[in-house]
């Protein structure tokens, strides 16, 4: 136990306090219904802990629209029920089974920390308990991927993102109660790829990767 309570952190005070004088000022009515009620987002997005790309953010998402789930590198794991503990899995199957969630999209980003961590662009992990781990996935995608990005290495991590991005959603149907939900089409499967420093979006279509339109 600490030998005193440190001060709760001031920058995170300050924060809230401009939500409470500005957002909540002015969706108190919203906030007040959501707080009474019960949540109904229609998307569930699987994103990255990386503290530059908040979902909410780059979606302007108001309260309750968005039901997120944040990890190292927006990974999800295959479908393995046993007696482990599996966060992603448990979002996964409270937004679907008990939300009903009509979307879930699995939204990376540039210069991933995380996938950097696979191609070993960060100090090594072998003394992690954790990360080295939960990326070792990434690193055998990593093994795959054809020149020129296999050769570049800008461009093996840019591919290398989008790679994570299309397999973390072939992972996502091998849950079986999201497979029968998207045959059905009671719900649809998407990628998107943020990118920081320009504030542009690439979405996964049939025909491969897209940058919508920005202004």
């Amino acid at each position: 136990m600490p030998q005193s309570d440190p001060a709760f952190p001031a920058e995170l005070e300050t924060g809230y306090r401009r939500f409470r004088d500005i957002r909540y000022a002015a969706e108190r009515e919203r906030y007040r219904q959501l707080g009474e009620g019960t949540q109904s987002p229609s998307a569930m997005i699987i994103a990255c802990s990386d503290s530059r790309s908040g979902p909410e953010t780059v979606f302007d998402a108001r309260p309750g629209e968005l039901f997120v789930v944040r990890n190292v590198a927006a990974l999800v794991p295959v479908y393995a029920p046993d007696t482990g503990s599996h966060a992603a899995s448990a979002a996964l199957e409270f937004a679907v089974l008990a939300l009903g969630v009509r979307s879930i999209v699995v939204m990376g980003h540039g210069r991933c920390g995380g996938i950097m961590a696979a191609l070993d662009e960060v100090p090594p992990l072998s003394s992690t308990d954790f990360i080295g781990t939960w990326v070792a996935g990434v690193r055998e995608l990593a093994a795959d991927l054809d020149p020129p990005d296999a050769d570049d290495p800008a461009r093996r991590l840019h591919a290398l993102e989008h790679r994570s991005i299309e397999h973390s959603i072939t992972n996502l149907r091998t849950f079986p109660w999201i497979a029968t939900r998207e045959l059905s089409g009671a719900l649809s499967l998407h990628g998107a790829w943020f990118d920081i420093a320009f504030g542009e979006l690439d979405v996964l279509t049939p025909a491969g990767w897209s940058r919508l339109p920005g202004p």
